[in-house]
C-alpha cells in the first residue's frame, strides 16, 4: 500500500509536532509578515527546524535523514571533493551500486545535483536533512581523518538499540587505543607487542565494541578487512555488504590478534587460514560468532558469522513460502521413510528451512538425531552432534553411529562426499526420513549433483522425495512503501504472461528511509523452487536424461521455477524486480 504523502502542515498537526490552534495562529503571523509557514513556525517556537524540514521533505516526496542518527558511510564520502560538499553544504551519506544518495537542505538544487553528478560519475538521489547538521557532519567527514588514518567508527542506523551510546563509546575507545599506540610507536614501550597490546583494555574493550554493534544492527557477518592505509569494518545486514567503521591502521594488528585470542586461534601465525569461534552473551542472549581469518597482502582478513542460539526461525510459516510450497513441503516430510533435499549457495538459509522442518517433526514419538558442522542453533528434545575431524568424527562416521541409536529422523548438515550420500541413501531406505543440504543452483540440478559425487541413479530414484532451492532476497519496508506501475512486457524474463502490449502492473518499492538505511529494504524473505519426486521425474534419473528433460517433467508435476516464485512474491507487494534479479537470475537463465 502506498504512503500517502500530507500538506506539510496536516502532517506536523498529525505527528503532534503543533497543535490545530497553533497552526492557526503560525498561518495568521505568515500572513501579516509574508514569511514561509514552515519558518514562521520554527520562529514562533512551535516546533523546531527538523520537524518542518521533515513535513516539508515528505510532502514533497523526500526521504529525510537524521543525520544525528544515520550511517554515514566513508565510501560515499570519498567521491565528493570536499570543495563541492562545502560550497553547497551536502554530506554524501550512502553508496548503493551507482546511486550516490546525498543529504542537503534543498533537494531542488539542480547545481549541485549537477555538480554531484558530474564529480561522482554516479545517479545522484537528494534527502532532506537540518543545514546545522549537515555543516556539523561535512566538518567531521571532512576533516583530514581519512588521510591521517584517524577515521573513527559511523553510526549506526537509526533503531540500533543503544546505538547513540555504542557510537560515542567506540570513538572512545578508539582513541585510547590510538593514544597507547602511537606511545608505543614512539618507543616509550619498545618493548610492547602487538600481542601485548591485544590484551590492554582499549583494545579489548574495541573489538568487543565491533560486535556489540555488528548484533545491535541485525548484522549476520562482520569483516574486519585490511586495506593499505587503513582497516575497513563492514557488517552484512539483510544479505549485503555495509561499511560500518574505518579503523586506524597502526591498530591493525592488535585489533585482529586480540579477535584472534577470543576465538583461541594461534595469534603467532599469521601465513596459513585459521578457524575459530567466539562465544558473546549480550541482552540476554547467547550468539556464537564463526570466526575465520586469511591471510592478505596488507595483513589478516577476519571474518565472523553472527549465530542468535536462542533465534533459531521456527515453523514453515515465517519463512516467506507460498501456501501451495508450504503444504506440499509439510505433506513430503511427513512420511516415514524418504529423502528431503535444501539446495542453494552459501548463505541461502538452507539450514534454517530445515531446522523448520525439525521443529515442526520434533515430538515425544519420535527420535531426532543431526550431525552438524557446525551446530548453528541448539534444538530443544533433539539429539545433536558436532563434527570433530580431529577426533575422527566426521559426517560420515556420525552417521553410522547414528543407525545404531534407533532413529526416526536424522539430519545431515551437508552431504560433501560419496561416503556421506551412501550412508544417507542407505538410512533412507532402511526406514528413516533423512533431512540434508546440497550446494546447487536450481533443485532439478541436486539429482546431477549426486550422480556426479558417484551415487548409483536408481538409489537417488529410490530415495528422494522431494528437492527445495532457495535464496534469500530482501523484503520491501513494510512501514515505507510506495506503489508505481510498470509495463507488462518488462516482467516476461520472470514468466509473466502477456496478453496486451499496452497492459501495465502495479507493483510496489520500498521508500528510503532511516529505519531502513535509505535502502527501503527491512529484512529477508526466501524465494523457493519445490521439485516433488514422482514416476516419471524418477525414471529420467535412472536413465541419466538431460536436466532440462528433468526440470520439463518437475514444471508439468506442479514446479514453480525460483522466478516464478519471485515474481508472484513482486506481485504481492513482498519485493521488487530488482531484488528478484540479484538473487536468482544467472547468465543464460
Amino acid at each position: 500500500m502506498a504512503v500517502p504523502r500530507l500538506p506539510m502542515a496536516e502532517f506536523l498537526v498529525q505527528r503532534g509536532y503543533v497543535t490545530p490552534e497553533q497552526l492557526d495562529e503560525a498561518k495568521k503571523v505568515s500572513q501579516q509578515t509574508s514569511t514561509e509557514l514552515g519558518r514562521t513556525i520554527v520562529n514562533l517556537g512551535f516546533a523546531g527546524e527538523r520537524e518542518v524540514l521533515h513535513a516539508q521533505a515528505q510532502e514533497s516526496g523526500h526521504p529525510f535523514v537524521d543525520l544525528d542518527r544515520v550511517t554515514v558511510e566513508p565510501s560515499a564520502v570519498n567521491v565528493v571533493p570536499e570543495r563541492i560538499a562545502k560550497m553547497h553544504n551536502v554530506i554524501p551519506v550512502k553508496k548503493e551500486g551507482s546511486v550516490l544518495w546525498v543529504a542537503m537542505a534543498n533537494p531542488n538544487n539542480l547545481e549541485a545535483l549537477d555538480q554531484l553528478r558530474l564529480a561522482s560519475g554516479l545517479l545522484v538521489k537528494p534527502a532532506v536533512a537540518v543545514p546545522g547538521a549537515i555543516e556539523d557532519a561535512v566538518r567531521k567527514y571532512y576533516s583530514g581523518a581519512s588521510t591521517n588514518g584517524e577515521a573513527a567508527a559511523e553510526k549506526p542506523a537509526s533503531g540500533a538499540p543503544g546505538g547513540d551510546k555504542m557510537t560515542s563509546d567506540v570513538r572512545a575507545l578508539m582513541a585510547q587505543a590510538q593514544a597507547g599506540r602511537d606511545i608505543a610507536d614512539k618507543g616509550i614501550k619498545e618493548d610492547q607487542s602487538d600481542e601485548e597490546m591485544a590484551e590492554q583494555a582499549p583494545i579489548i574493550k574495541l573489538a568487543n565494541a565491533v560486535i556489540q554493534q555488528a548484533i545491535n544492527d541485525r548484522a549476520s557477518d562482520i569483516h574486519v578487512e585490511p586495506q593499505e592505509r587503513a582497516v575497513r569494518v563492514r557488517y552484512r545486514i539483510d544479505g549485503v555488504l555495509m561499511e560500518a567503521m574505518t579503523v586506524p591502521k597502526n591498530l591493525q594488528a592488535p585489533l585482529i590478534s586480540r579477535l584472534k585470542i577470543m576465538a583461541e586461534m594461534n595469534i603467532a601465525e599469521r601465513r596459513v587460514p585459521q578457524d575459530g569461534r567466539i562465544e558473546v552473551r549480550t541482552g540476554g542472549k547467547e550468539f556464537d560468532l564463526r570466526v575465520s581469518t586469511i591471510p592478505t597482502p596488507y595483513g589478516e582478513k577476519v571474518v565472523m558469522r553472527i549465530l542468535d542460539k536462542g533465534n533459531a526461525m521456527v515453523g514453515l510459516g515465517k519463512l516467506g513460502m507460498l501456501p501451495e510450497v508450504q503444504a506440499r513441503i509439510e505433506e513430503l516430510v511427513s512420511q516415514p521413510n524418504g529423502m528431503f533435499l535444501c539446495t542453494g549457495p552459501t548463505g541461502s538459509g538452507k539450514t534454517t528451512t530445515q531446522y523448520s522442518v525439525l521443529h515442526k517433526l520434533n515430538t515425544m514419538e519420535v527420535n531426532i538425531i543431526t550431525v552438524e558442522d557446525p551446530i548453528e542453533y541448539q534444538l530443544g528434545g533433539i539429539a545433536q552432534v558436532q563434527v570433530n575431524r580431529k577426533a575422527g568424527l566426521t559426517f560420515a562416521t556420525g552417521l553410522r553411529a547414528f543407525l545404531r541409536q534407533d532413529p526416526d529422523i536424522i539430519l545431515v548438515g551437508e552431504m560433501r562426499d560419496l561416503e556421506t550420500s551412501e550412508i544417507a541413501i542407505e538410512a533412507s531406505l532402511t526406514g528413516h526420513l533423512v533431512l540434508s543440504t546440497l550446494h546447487t543452483n536450481d533443485a532439478p540440478s541436486a539429482t546431477i549433483r549426486m550422480i556426479d559425487m558417484g551415487v548409483e541413479p536408481y538409489l537417488i530414484s529410490a530415495t528422494v522425495i522431494g528437492i527445495l532451492a532457495q535464496r534469500l532476497g530482501r523484503r520491501i519496508d513494510t512501514e515505507n512503501k510506495e506503489a508505481y506501475e510498470v509495463p507488462a512486457i518488462d516482467l516476461r524474463r520472470f514468466g509473466f504472461p502477456v496478453t496486451d502490449p499496452d497492459e501495465k502492473v502495479t507493483l510496489y518499492r520500498g521508500i528510503p528511509a532511516d529505519s531502513n538505511r535509505m535502502t527501503g529494504y527491512k529484512g529477508r524473505m526466501g524465494v523457493h523452487e519445490l521439485l516433488s519426486m514422482n514416476e516419471e521425474i524418477a525414471e529420467l534419473v535412472v536413465r541419466r536424461a538431460p536436466l532440462a528433460d528433468i526440470k520439463a517433467a518437475a514444471k508439468v508435476n506442479g514446479m514453480k521455477e525460483l522466478r516464478e516464485d519471485g515474481l508472484a512474491k513482486v506481485l504481492a507487494g513482498q519485493t521488487t524486480p530488482e531484488e528478484v534479479m540479484r538473487v536468482v537470475f544467472t547468465a543464460g537463465y
